[in-house]
């Protein structure tokens, strides 16, 4: 027996429809090509942008110009998989007005070349003493030619890197190692692209000394969304199922929509360890199968309303019909062609640079481990189509059963799934320039201080449509001292967020401990993560990390609780700018907005006040249950973080934290400091 499905948490953005984002300029740049081809002079340039922003014609722009201007021998492109070549294949730029056209010989496309990796490694080096300009190759035949002919013989040329986050500095990844190589010879330049906000998940891409080096282009969903023509919302979904999925499949899959529908891994908790069965199942629940096009080789389903959906099915193992099918998808005569294809079923395909603009829903079911494949498939439901103005992207997941074993495993996919909702709703948000409260502080030209402007004496909260940025003053909030700091507050924030709210413990604590004190995790917590993510740091500069981190989560949050109250419960509507008078609403409710105030607010309460609603009752008491069981004293190290704090108590307040204080965080930090000279006298710590 199946329950009536539920949403957690369901976010949905509209937009503006300016259509800025797919306006050319004189030289046929969109704005996000534009940006990047200002920073062309730079040695090292990382872009980050969403799906569908045009990366790869921003790297034509990039190359042609170092190539032209700038001395370089060669560009080499190099993508994680043979498909994506396709995108770098020839293209006429003069005649949207640039001053040349992209050419890629047919022979130095080794994406469509035939032939195993020995020969294409061959066809590198040849490449490497030809007079042509563009080779194109995947990371696998880029790899075994570096380890072959050396770093130095990639001297003086361009490596322009597609999907950056395949990258890590883990030393069994090669590209990362040969990466850090050329960077340390520092004899070649390098554009490295990436449509994840979240490099690498949890692992570093680039050692922080390196990535120090890179020029960095943001372009964010916001600016991109907003500036789209037609599209102008987006819905963010998880339901929650028991028994098999696709009994409940229908629930949540509208057959009107051209959608994409990923089943689960075979290995997953939410698998049922057939998947050409359940791709069977999926199909008899759409409707009765009328056979297969002759054409295309898509299954043909009649609905019980009479519509034929034409179904293309990239499970089959019958490599041959699969091939086939993958093959209409990708035919340039049909791209657009809305009616072409109706719904796509697939596994492990149709995820990262898939390109199907009608796509409405990207459905998957089963959690995935990396927050990065879930952007790029949300990316596949984010392209701009005529007559297209809503998408949504649906996680289907599978409520904890009676089985201790099964419940484990879903409290896992339980607490992933509400970490990937708490990030998409920071990378959908405009982005945040924080700034300290002081006498002489003033409003910025081009900000929208709301209906009553700036208010000297009030922590102001300012929005700028064009750039899509929330700028906001917070008292006693430490601002950047050099330069590295600034572009990792700029930047990187939605990684480090990313890094602390799938840690476990904090989202766990966060969600689940009614005794926990909130600033052990915004301050102790996020404190001890930043100090791993970046070691080299001093601890002024960390401390301004966490503290711009922990604001662009908790002003987040508390927008949309804002908003939440004001609409549906559960549910956000962000309408325009709602999201922004949230935010305002949130500043100006408070007595005073200062750091210590965001401290003390627990960043996972909104995710538990949807959670509570949205799942089973029963469900919800085993997955605390699972979670209190595991819950364990103080450790040292949290007691030496917690005595930290004690110190800089002591020094700000003159006084060393009580542990009869009625303030829950004076007396925490009283605990560990009392634990910690505990711990330090029966030897529990380790001179370093």
């Amino acid at each position: 027996m199946t329950i009536e499905t539920k949403s957690v948490p369901s976010v949905s953005v509209k937009y503006e429809q300016t259509g800025a984002s797919t306006k050319a300029n004189e030289f046929g740049m969109r704005p996000m090509q534009e940006r990047a081809y200002e920073r062309r002079g730079e040695q090292y340039l990382l872009i980050k942008s969403p799906p569908a922003s045009g990366k790869s014609r921003a790297l034509m722009f990039i190359a042609l110009d170092k190539l032209q201007h700038q001395g370089l021998k060669q560009a080499i492109i190099v993508v994680p998989e043979k498909a994506i070549g396709s995108s770098f294949h020839d293209e006429p730029l003069t005649k949207y007005g640039f001053w040349a056209d992209w050419t890629v010989q047919p022979r130095w496309n080794l994406c469509d070349a035939p032939g195993e990796e020995g020969g294409k490694v061959n066809s590198v080096g040849a490449f490497l003493q030809s007079d042509d300009k563009v080779l194109v190759c995947t990371h696998a035949t880029f790899r075994f030619a570096v380890a072959k002919l050396g770093v130095e013989a990639f001297d003086n040329r361009l490596l322009a890197v597609d999907e950056f986050h395949h990258v890590s500095v883990n030393s069994d990844n090669k590209l990362g190692a040969h990466l850090g190589d050329f960077i340390a010879r520092d004899k070649v330049h390098i554009v490295a692209m990436t449509g994840s906000y979240f490099r690498g998940d949890a692992e570093a891409v680039l050692s922080p000394q390196d990535e120090e080096k890179f020029d960095t282009v943001t372009y964010t969903y916001y600016e991109q969304l907003n500036g789209y023509q037609y599209l102008k919302q987006l819905d963010i979904a998880y339901y929650f199922y028991s028994g098999s999925y696709t009994d409940d499949i229908l629930k949540v899959l509208n057959p009107a929509e051209k959608s994409i529908i990923h089943i689960p891994n075979v290995n997953s908790r939410e698998s049922t360890k057939d998947k050409i069965k359940e791709v069977e199942h999926i199909i008899g629940e759409l409707g009765e199968w009328q056979g297969t096009d002759s054409a295309t080789g898509f299954q043909l389903v009649k609905t019980p309303q009479g519509k034929v959906l034409r179904i293309a099915d990239l499970v089959d193992d019958d490599i041959n019909k699969r091939e086939r099918v993958s093959g209409s998808l990708k035919d340039p005569a049909q791209k657009n062609n809305r009616d072409h294809v109706d719904i796509i079923i697939a596994l492990g395909m149709a995820k990262e640079g898939f390109d199907w603009i009608w796509c409405e829903h990207a459905l998957t079911i089963g959690y995935r481990s990396s927050l990065t494949e879930i952007v790029q498939i949300i990316g596949r439901a984010t392209r701009d189509a005529v007559g297209k103005t809503k998408s949504r992207f649906t996680n289907l997941i599978a409520e904890p059963d009676a089985a201790e074993q099964a419940v484990a495993e879903a409290v896992n996919d339980t607490l992933k799934a509400i970490a990937a909702s708490l990030l998409m709703e920071q990378v959908l948000a405009p982005r945040f320039e924080f700034r300290s409260k002081n006498s002489a502080a003033g409003p910025t030209p081009g900000f929208d201080y709301g209906e009553a402007g700036y208010l000297p004496g009030k922590c102001n909260v300012g929005f700028n449509r064009d750039t899509g940025q929330i700028q906001m003053e917070i008292k006693g909030l430490s601002e950047p001292k050099n330069e590295a700091v600034a572009r990792i507050c700029r930047e990187d924030l939605n990684e480090v967020i990313a890094s602390f709210v799938q840690d476990k413990t904090s989202i766990e604590r966060g969600l689940f401990d009614e005794e926990m004190v909130p600033q052990e995790l915004t301050q102790v917590r996020l404190g001890k993560i930043i100090k791993e993510k970046y070691p080299d740091r001093n601890e002024e500069d960390l401390e301004t990390i966490r503290q711009h981190a922990i604001a662009a989560l908790i002003v987040t949050q508390q927008g949309k609780a804002t908003l939440v109250a004001e609409n549906t419960p559960g549910y956000t509507v962000a309408a325009n700018t709602a999201l922004i008078d949230g935010v305002r609403k949130f500043a100006m409710d408070v007595r005073e907005l200062s750091i210590d105030l965001i401290d003390s607010i627990n960043p996972f309460n909104e995710a538990y006040a949807i959670l509570a609603k949205a799942m089973n009752e029963d469900s919800l008491k085993q997955v605390a249950a699972v979670i209190a069981a595991k819950r364990t004293a103080l450790t040292p190290e949290e007691a030496k973080e917690l005595a930290i704090r004690a110190v800089k108590f002591k020094k700000e307040r003159g006084k060393i934290p009580s542990l009869n204080s009625s303030d829950p965080w004076e007396k925490k930090m009283a605990e560990g400091a009392s634990a910690f000279v505990r711990f330090k006298d029966e030897g529990r710590y380790v001179r370093s």
